[in-house]
């Protein structure tokens, strides 16, 4: 975190001041005007909202830590969303309270789009990001797996650099489906699973699925555990855990943001994304994760030089006009009984979309949707990249404790650890991806992955759109990812509907959650040619306005913590944080040290002038 010289100073006298003053090291904030007696709910807040409260000063980065810290503690026992709380959050949300009080701009200029302003969230917004989504700080960065728990990174995902320079302050590392689902066969393990962090649960019926392997990402959205998500997609892990979540997903053109320092799967088809509760909240943080970045090579295909505002996309009449098809053939394919609910809402919601404005192509189908040969093909692409990918990501570690450097050690450690539950949670697709000794530049892999783009592109989703002249698709969220996947196409989810209160319970494969079952969301989503999120962020946004479908279900489980619950409405109150954290593990003691001697004798003088000129009137620690 980079701060003008003076904010430096102001932060500096408040650590050293609170910490003679405070011995213990207890935490105080001391509120001199009391803030507004109700908020918004932390379960519907949107980042507009926290910018109109930030900007008349109802509202401190501070308080919205604090508060989001208090609501983990409340439900993440239960469900498990949060791996890891930063222990650095707090002094990070003080830093930028400086900032804010003394009319700094919320951005900065360290990433990688060095020139390019960052695309400007409130100071604070809180995200979690996926566990597997690397950060240069205190928490780890495991794909779930002790095998990397205390590993650290030689640098920052440039994506987290790019959420840093927006404003946003990274909460946590949200809970995910172990190597991101890439481990054990279905039947063995169960989505949202991971040793270093638990079983996530979904939270809209007890024991629930939370799907794909984004799964806290997801969760802790819908219970506002968080504001938005950055979370990765391969095939589906974005897409279906935001609709199981009761929130909007968006998963990106292959190339439109940096993989930089992910933990991969494969170069071929992973993706990083958004989650927030609506349309406009996830168009914002795209805005700000966006962009080309030299250490991932996928992204100098992008065609903008300086990228679109996706929040000007936001347009309630974004249907109108518009031309989207349905492809019943390559939904048909996976239908059955649990899923004749999802289709009813569908078929519903393609009359809202009629009624905007919109013309609706019925039998817009797919040239060819032939599911076995993509799955083989998409298995040998996975299987490849895998190994190879995951090696130079393990090369690039400052430290690497357990001495892990290919799938190999891995699987090795895995199966030696009794935290891993192996056997009863298999390494069969480690086995088989072993197994296969070829690498992703084998005549193998590049024919596999070239038949793939052909048919999810010109057979597939591109083909349909060119010969109907189509805006999108429409497809029920589903069935929609898997051309996309391949093809490295934009998808957008948004939610459509519940399943009904005499819905017959459907257990996983495993038989340890229930998959579906009254009151759990489904979702609808827009799909689209490459670098087409402007539009499908249209087409979604319209639909989400007129429709409103998240708001007509609650989670059966909530946290019960709000922003107006930790503020006593009386001056000069003290509140304490229930939240015990460390210091942050950086050279800022020494800096702070350096600077105390040398203008000591400047810094009273200097407090007492800036809190009469700046209107400072919360003490930083």
């Amino acid at each position: 975190m980079q701060l003008s010289l003076v904010a430096r100073l102001v932060y500096v006298f408040s650590v050293v001041s609170t910490a003679l003053s405070n011995p213990t090291g207890e935490h105080t904030c001391r509120i001199a005007t009391p803030l507004p007696i109700t908020f918004p709910l932390l379960d519907d807040i949107s980042i507009e909202n926290l910018h109109a409260l930030f900007a008349n000063g109802s509202l401190t980065s501070v308080n919205l830590v604090h508060a989001y810290i208090e609501r983990i503690l409340e439900v993440n026992p239960s469900l498990r969303a949060v791996g890891e709380i930063n222990p650095d959050a707090l002094d990070i949300a003080r830093a930028l309270d400086v900032e804010r009080s003394m009319g700094r701009p919320f951005t900065r200029n360290s990433s990688p789009n060095k020139g390019k302003a960052a695309p400007s969230l409130p100071v604070a917004v809180l995200n979690v990001i996926q566990d597997n989504i690397a950060t240069k700080d205190q928490m780890n960065n495991t794909a779930g797996s002790y095998a990397l728990v205390g590993a650290k990174v030689s640098r920052e995902s440039s994506i987290v650099t790019r959420l840093r320079d927006a404003g946003a302050v990274i909460l946590g590392k949200a809970t995910m489906g172990e190597w991101a689902q890439c481990r054990s066969r279905k039947a063995s393990s169960s989505h949202g699973w991971s040793a270093y962090g638990g079983q996530v649960l979904g939270a809209y019926y007890p024991q629930q699925d939370p799907s794909g392997s984004s799964s806290g990402s997801a969760v802790a959205v819908s219970l506002g555990l968080a504001l938005g998500s950055i979370a990765t997609e391969t095939s589906g892990s974005i897409v279906n855990p935001a609709e199981r979540g009761n929130v909007v997903g968006i998963k990106p053109t292959l190339g439109l943001t940096s993989r930089d320092m992910v933990i991969p799967i494969s170069i071929r088809q992973d993706t990083v994304g958004p989650i927030g509760r609506t349309v406009k909240d996830a168009a914002y943080m795209l805005s700000a994760i966006a962009g080309k970045d030299t250490f991932d090579n996928w992204t100098s295909t992008q065609p903008y030089d300086v990228n679109p505002d996706y929040v000007k996309s936001c347009n309630f009449l974004g249907l109108k006009g518009a031309r989207v098809g349905v492809p019943r053939n390559g939904i048909d394919y996976y239908l059955d009984d649990s899923t004749k609910p999802v289709m009813a809402a569908f078929d519903k919601a393609l009359q809202t979309v009629r009624d905007a404005g919109a013309r609706v192509i019925e039998e817009a189908n797919f040239s060819s949707f032939d599911v076995p040969a993509f799955a083989r093909n998409s298995s040998i692409v996975l299987d490849t990249d895998f190994v190879g990918g995951l090696a130079k990501y393990l090369e690039s570690l400052s430290m690497n404790p357990n001495n892990i450097h290919s799938l190999s050690d891995i699987a090795q450690f895995t199966r030696g650890d009794p935290r891993e539950e192996h056997p009863d949670r298999d390494t069969y697709v480690w086995d088989r991806q072993l197994a296969r000794n070829i690498s992703s530049s084998s005549l193998e892999s590049y024919m596999a992955y070239q038949a793939n783009l052909r048919m999810g592109g010109e057979e597939g989703v591109i083909g349909a759109l060119d010969r109907h002249k189509l805006d999108a698709l429409v497809m029920p969220t589903f069935a929609s990812y898997h051309l996309p996947a391949i093809a490295g196409l934009p998808v957008v989810t948004v939610p459509l509907g519940f399943y009904p209160a005499q819905t017959p319970l459907k257990m996983n494969l495993k038989k340890t959650m229930v998959s579906v079952a009254p009151n759990i969301p489904f979702g609808l989503a827009f799909v689209g040619r490459r670098w087409s999120e402007e539009k499908l962020i249209s087409l979604a946004y319209a639909f989400e306005q007129r429709t409103m479908i998240r708001k007509k279900m609650k989670p059966y489980i909530r946290p019960t913590f709000e922003l107006s619950d930790q503020l006593e409405p009386t001056e000069e109150t003290p509140y304490k944080l229930k939240v015990q954290y460390r210091a942050p593990a950086v050279e800022q003691p020494r800096f702070a040290q350096h600077i105390f001697q040398k203008t000591m004798g400047r810094l009273f003088s200097m407090r007492r002038w800036m809190l009469s000129v700046f209107g400072l009137q919360h003490s930083l620690l």
